[in-house]
């Protein structure tokens, strides 16, 4: 299953004007490393369910997106909450890691949702 593909035209919309949790998962097509998360991606959006929004952007064919985010390696994922970045990943340590680190950061955004007033 594909993600969601996102590009500078529609980025704002896509991403930064949506409420709540959206994970951005910047690649290339000459990136092997990138193409070996695409599932763990998706794993995470089919138990993430309408909690996180995942969306994929080419950072190649996006330029504009790649300097303003000031990507120097690929993959890398940002997640946001409210059009913010709360959350980086640039280096990828291992598919336990990649999971454990990103499961970590929804949950503690779950959490303090749960604890507002």
């Amino acid at each position: 299953m594909m993600l969601h593909t996102v590009s500078d035209l529609n980025f704002t919309h896509e991403v930064l004007n949506t409420p709540g949790l959206v994970l951005v998962n910047f690649w290339a097509p000459w990136c092997g490393l990138c193409y070996l998360i695409d599932p763990l991606l998706n794993k995470l959006r089919s138990d993430w369910g309408d909690a996180v929004k995942v969306v994929s952007v080419n950072a190649d064919s996006n330029l504009k997106l790649a300097t303003h985010y000031r990507l120097t390696m690929l993959p890398t994922v940002i997640l946001f909450q409210n059009g913010q970045p709360i959350f980086r990943l640039d280096r990828f340590e291992g598919k336990e890691e990649f999971l454990r680190h990103l499961n970590r950061e929804v949950d503690r955004v779950a959490l303090s949702r749960s604890m507002a007033p």
